[in-house]
């Protein structure tokens, strides 16, 4: 008799705790607008559109569990971005380096006369070392970012690998605005020789003169070097506008609003990075004596006379400072 009661008693319980707990089932039903039927479509709706509730977490989005965004996000970044900047920066590199092996150097069409003409002041070539190396450095841990996960972990190993991606990180992070402080000094500075005129268009029809031997008219600054400038000027802001928004979260974005900057800052970046190569080359191997000027800030007499003639006729009888 003993043993029938203590079941009895155990089985009401059971019974009570059942009602305990389909109890708020039942109060949920799919006429509440705001709560849904556990893991069935109602509820993930629900979810998804990030209807407030109560939470500990506070800011702009603490009623939102699934951000939808970061599905499409994810799908400009890898299946577009990343494989046409690779594409843009590899087809860049082969597409020089088929040119300067068809027509090397381009040469100067006369001796040097010995006589030196200055082209870039000390703070300008200040200026424009520290943009470029920064540059550099940006475009190497900014890389590594994007693309070191499909070579470099492999060929580092796990231990080096993770120290690597750090550090470029935090390079990344601290020397991005050194970078848009001296790029903005640069384009403040400069930007009186890069307006385009007639003389531009004539340089442009004429190829600039990489091919052959017809030497184009050109000021201060001739039209490629124009195009360089401006491209610095718009895409650069853009992309260091997008990189302070992804360097300071603090200031209360939207994921949205990152996921976007993040998207422009790797577009940007990548066509900078490709356009920066042509810069570079003719800068360089391209154009005989054209790196003296940006090492020394002097130009050769001849050097002036072929590629900036417009230029050289009017300083040519100003006395030095």
């Amino acid at each position: 008799m003993h043993v029938y009661k203590n079941l009895l008693t155990r089985s009401f319980a059971v019974f009570i705790f059942l009602i305990a707990l389909v109890q708020p089932l039942q109060a949920a039903t799919p006429s509440d607008p705001n709560v849904a039927g556990f893991a069935g479509a109602e509820y993930w709706d629900v979810v998804r559109k990030g209807n407030e509730g109560k939470t500990q977490v506070q800011g702009a989005e603490a009623g939102s569990l699934i951000n939808v965004q970061g599905e499409y996000w994810r799908y400009w970044r890898n299946e577009w971005i990343t494989p046409a900047g690779a594409i843009a920066l590899g087809g860049t590199l082969g597409l020089l380096a088929i040119f300067y092996l068809i027509v090397g150097q381009k040469k100067l069409d006369h001796p040097r006369t010995g006589k030196k003409i200055e082209r870039w002041k000390r703070l300008d070539r200040a200026n424009h070392w520290t943009v470029a190396i920064l540059f550099i450095i940006l475009g190497i841990s900014g890389l590594s970012l994007l693309y070191g996960k499909f070579f470099l972990r492999e060929l580092m190993g796990d231990s080096i690998w993770s120290v690597y991606i750090m550090l470029c990180k935090q390079v990344h992070n601290y020397l991005g605005p050194l970078f848009a402080v001296g790029l903005l000094f640069m384009i403040v500075r400069w930007m009186k020789h890069n307006f385009f005129n007639r003389v531009d268009l004539n340089w442009f029809l004429k190829g600039g003169g990489i091919i052959g031997n017809n030497h184009p008219s050109a000021g201060y600054m001739n039209g490629g070097e124009k195009v360089w400038f401006w491209l610095l000027t718009f895409v650069g802001i853009a992309v260091c506008a997008s990189g302070l928004v992804l360097d300071f979260p603090n200031f209360g974005q939207f994921r949205e609003t990152m996921q976007w900057a993040n998207i422009i800052h790797a577009a940007g970046s990548l066509l900078l990075l490709a356009a920066s190569l042509g810069h570079i080359y003719i800068g360089t191997l391209g154009t005989e004596g054209a790196l003296e000027g940006m090492k020394t800030g002097y130009v050769d007499e001849t050097w002036a006379k072929q590629h900036h003639d417009l230029w050289y006729n009017d300083i040519k009888d100003k006395p030095e400072n």
